[in-house]
């Protein structure tokens, strides 16, 4: 057996998952929150086994990555570091440069902080774990798992924004998309549920949480995802506007004489779910409020109109559909969101059944027998994505 580390690392966060593989079990997962402030916490969990919990003011980076390796030791989930085979991390923008996940090297992580401009949050954070993973375990490989990398050969008709083309030549002006790791594993479970090759399907993928996208496989091929040059772009989400006409922003910025990174910060942060409800980005206090408050009821209505929207065009995109699929927070949780998106969708041939429906965070068609569409709940897990990916890259 194998022991593999998939490391999910923010500015503020660290997430880990430690698995066994080929098995693909988790041995022991954890987090590391309120990173370089006071009161951060290090948690971690075993499957049937009781939680661990540590406070302690200022955890940084390096500090975090160490805690984990410690821990891993002194509780004995490992005997020794060695044991660990190879690192995985998630990163979020590989633009064009990576159409799959990498072995890290010299060259592969200056082209992480070369795309750093995609990604300014992420990029120089996740490389920076790279780096101090390297150093705490300098023998173990460690592999970058991309975001975009799902989406770095879609369709140019898809990709290219209607502006010059010389802006895509000089500056990489496209469609990158996001949440990538997500649609690719819950495309190929999906595929595995229904028991048939990926490559003989029309899916649609709902990557419904905080941050939302959906994405349109065609045959195995991603042909189109909601998400942009961004995750800014797309559906609404929990704070973003998702798609908003330019011109409006343009104005808006005028009108309260801000600078354009102040109303992108407000398109991200302030719009979405809390900027109509103006109570929560939280569908679920949406919906507890809804029957009483009507920008509640509003702002829900208006998430799945734009999901709707999608869905739409890109059944005509792909011209028939075989499976939708409902992933992430909201996609595997939303009973009510699901029923009210699918309503929307009828003339399609997607229908729920009710009964089927009430379920939260497990893998269950929700479709009546015989629907010509197959509507399905499959909870994502990015986490063993990106250890198949360190797995196939490393081990021989």
């Amino acid at each position: 057996m194998t022991k593999i580390l998939a490391v999910n690392a923010g500015s503020s966060t660290l997430k880990w998952k430690l698995f066994s593989m080929p098995d693909e079990t988790v041995i022991a997962s954890g987090l590391v929150d309120r990173l370089n402030l006071p009161g951060s916490v290090f948690t971690v969990k075993r499957p049937g086994g009781d939680k661990y919990e540590e406070k302690q003011d200022n955890i940084d980076y390096r500090l975090a990555a160490a805690m984990v390796l410690s821990h891993l030791k002194e509780a004995g989930i490992v005997k020794h570091l060695h044991e660990i085979a190879g690192i995985g991390h998630r990163v979020v923008a590989g633009g064009e440069v990576f159409s799959d996940s990498a072995v890290v090297n010299d060259d592969t992580l200056k082209q992480i902080h070369n795309l750093a401009e995609y990604a300014p949050l992420h990029n120089p954070i996740e490389a920076q774990y790279i780096k101090i993973f390297q150093q705490l375990l300098p023998n173990v490989p460690q592999v970058a798992v991309f975001d975009t990398s799902l989406y770095t050969n879609m369709p140019k008709i898809n990709a290219l924004y209607p502006i010059p083309y010389e802006y895509y030549e000089k500056y990489g002006a496209r469609k990158y998309g996001a949440h990538g790791t997500s649609h690719r594993y819950v495309s190929l479970r999906t595929a595995e549920l229904l028991g048939k090759p990926l490559s003989d399907l029309k899916l649609i993928t709902l990557h419904l949480g905080s941050g939302s996208s959906i994405s349109a496989f065609d045959h195995g091929k991603v042909i189109d995802t909601s998400m942009g040059f961004t995750p800014l772009a797309g559906v609404m989400m929990a704070t973003r506007s998702g798609d908003i006409d330019p011109s409006l922003v343009s104005f808006l910025a005028e009108k309260m004489k801000l600078k354009m990174s102040d109303m992108i910060d407000i398109l991200n942060q302030k719009s979405g779910l809390l900027g109509i409800s103006q109570l929560s980005p939280d569908q679920r206090d949406l919906e507890a409020a809804q029957d009483t408050n009507p920008q509640a009821k509003l702002a829900l209505d208006m998430f799945a109109n734009r999901v709707v929207r999608y869905i739409g065009s890109y059944i005509a995109e792909l011209n028939g559909l075989d499976a939708l699929v409902f992933t992430a927070g909201s996609g595997e949780n939303g009973i009510d969101m699901r029923e009210k998106i699918a309503d929307q969708l009828s003339y399609f041939g997607v229908q729920i059944d009710h009964d089927r429906n009430q379920v939260r965070g497990k893998e269950q068609i929700i479709s009546p027998e015989g629907a010509p569409v197959t509507v399905m709940v499959v909870p994502t897990n990015e986490e063993l994505m990106i250890v198949r990916d360190v797995q196939r890259l490393t081990q021989n």
